[in-house]
């Protein structure tokens, strides 16, 4: 049984309820940010025990993962879009439980990121899926409300994840780590083969014929509402990397207190998630374009002044733990309307849509972060000036895409999207 076509109904995902759904949605999406942050403050150990004598490589752990997670997601939405969501996710998910287990027994760096590669791979599923899922079922601000509640509960995972890998690490040696994400994995794709409908709607099903597929990306890469907002998102994403990258040699180098990144990583974590809850409540209300324009000027502004405050050498870990707080409370504000403005005029292609949206923000970002992290010098200075021109960079190409004008709705430019539907 699929899900209602209109969006408003009571129960667009059949047999699942709302709350179970945001939370399955959530799960999925967290299958990124456990892989990502539950490892960093075992980077040290890892990279003495994978033979890694030079600091900055270590990133290859962050970044191999990053690239396999951006790159495969071009393909999983035409999969998607013929085979349907169910198939493709539950593949995702066995993939990425399996490469896990690989990168416990990784005992080479070239076996580690062969294995970072593959787990990037099955979980980028859950990314492109997760989305097209939600466009499925949802659509304008009702979509934002709903990936803003997805948000709150993955975004709990960053506040946490560090500390997790830290505790683990007290009581078992770093292999524990990546097992641990092999029993996560498997326990989300048994709770999706058991709750989960297909959401893709019949007359919705795209063939896997050359023509289709692209006019299908000719679509999502020529529609300036849907490309605009996805390269300010990759911008924006790419200085997060870059952030990622650098965070546990800042402060093992730079603040000299190692022992407080899982603290300080979650703190700052806390007000993505603040600022996604709050969009929850006033996106309907305000609108996504209002409050991510602003939220965009908001980021800007404080990452000009904290690589202001680098450059000046005034950088101290209260300073950054402020100013890095209030980036990431705009940064949620941004990342979760950016997507859904994105994904807006793609409806009836959500799932090639998305790979190509994944593919680009993700892939792209991942570059950007791995440039941002290997300019690490010992100081705040390459991370702040990454967030400085990075942030300007976003702002130029949302007001290029809006012709100058910030604040205001544009219409959805569907036409095209109609047309391959027919």
């Amino acid at each position: 049984m699929t899900p209602s076509r209109d969006p408003a109904a009571a129960s667009p995902h059949a047999g699942m309820s709302f709350t179970q759904f945001v939370a399955l949605m959530a799960a999925l999406m967290a299958t990124n940010a456990l892989a990502i942050d539950t490892m960093l403050p075992a980077l040290p150990v890892i990279g003495d025990a994978i033979g890694i004598t030079t600091e900055n490589h270590r990133q290859w752990i962050v970044t191999a993962y990053l690239l396999g997670f951006g790159g495969a997601q071009i393909f999983y939405g035409t999969l998607a879009d013929r085979y349907g969501r169910r198939p493709v996710l539950l593949f995702g998910l066995a993939l990425y439980a399996a490469s896990s287990a690989m990168a416990a027994l990784a005992g080479s760096l070239e076996m580690m990121i062969a294995a970072r590669v593959l787990q990037g791979v099955g979980a980028a599923a859950t990314r492109v899926l997760a989305i097209s899922i939600v466009r499925d079922c949802y659509a304008g601000r009702q979509m934002a409300r709903v990936m803003s509640l997805t948000f709150i509960v993955f975004l709990a995972v960053p506040i946490f994840a560090p500390s997790i890998g830290q505790l683990i690490m007290l009581v078992a040696p770093w292999p524990a780590i990546f097992l641990s994400l092999a029993v996560f994995g498997t326990l989300v794709m048994a709770w999706a083969a058991l709750s989960l409908p297909e959401t893709l709607h019949p007359e919705d099903r795209l063939t896997i014929a050359p023509g289709r597929i692209v006019q299908a990306f000719r679509i999502a890469l020529t529609n300036r509402q849907a490309v605009g907002y996805m390269l300010a998102t990759t911008l924006v994403i790419g200085a997060l990397f870059g952030y990622i990258n650098s965070v546990q040699q800042l402060f093992a180098d730079v603040f000299h207190r190692p022992h407080l990144f899982p603290i300080v990583f979650g703190f700052t974590a806390v007000f993505i998630a603040i600022s996604s809850l709050l969009n929850s409540r006033i996106v309907e209300r305000l609108g996504m374009h209002r409050v991510s324009h602003t939220a965009l000027l908001g980021y800007v502004a404080v990452a000009v002044l904290h690589a202001c405050a680098a450059w000046a050498g005034y950088e101290s870990l209260w300073l950054f733990v402020l100013l890095q707080s209030m980036m990431m409370f705009c940064f949620g504000l941004v990342a979760s309307n950016f997507g859904a403005m994105a994904m807006e005029p793609l409806g009836h292609i959500a799932g090639t849509a998305s790979s190509v949206q994944g593919f680009v923000t993700t892939f792209g970002g991942a570059l950007l972060g791995f440039m941002v992290g290997q300019h690490f010098d010992g100081t705040a200075r390459p991370m702040t000036t990454g967030f400085a021109v990075l942030g300007l960079g976003a702002l130029a190409i949302v007001l290029a895409t809006e012709r100058g004008r910030l604040f205001r709705s544009t219409p959805a430019g569907t036409a095209g999207v109609r047309a391959l539907a027919a």
